[in-house]
């Protein structure tokens, strides 16, 4: 594994357990916000946001561990995948909690921003793959 490589792995690190702290944290004393954001509700966005980097750290962080196209590929899906296992294993951890709930709307935002994210990753890949073959 290369330098970048480590780098992301430890901002993926990091970043795993800010979606932790995140997902169980107890924010009862936090001030109110605005109900929705362009009519999406405010805490669907915050589930968008949160998991849209989870693809963009995740894959970088293990890449160089795939030496084929295919491998890369495989890589690439795994990270999706574990992703959403997470999103989902977050879902029902909250709806055990006795302060939290889960939520399949939550899930849903959740999802949408893996995708997103996967999908910018894909598109990151291949310029940067094209710019490399010039």
């Amino acid at each position: 594994m290369g330098r970048s490589g480590k780098i992301f792995l430890v901002l993926f690190l990091i970043y795993l357990g800010m979606i932790a702290w995140c997902c169980f944290g107890h924010f009862e004393s936090l001030p109110d916000v605005k109900k929705d954001f362009f009519g999406i509700p405010t805490d669907k966005v915050v589930h968008f946001v949160m998991f849209l980097p989870f693809v963009i750290l995740g894959y970088p962080s293990f890449r160089s561990l795939g030496k084929s196209r295919g491998r890369k590929v495989l890589i690439f899906i795994t990270v999706l995948l574990a992703g959403a296992l997470i999103a989902g294993a977050t879902e029902v951890g909250q709806s055990l909690t006795d302060y939290r709930s889960g939520d399949p709307m939550d899930l849903l935002a959740d999802m949408a921003g893996l995708v997103t994210g996967a999908v910018l990753t894909l598109i990151a890949t291949l310029i940067n793959k094209r710019r490399t073959n010039r």
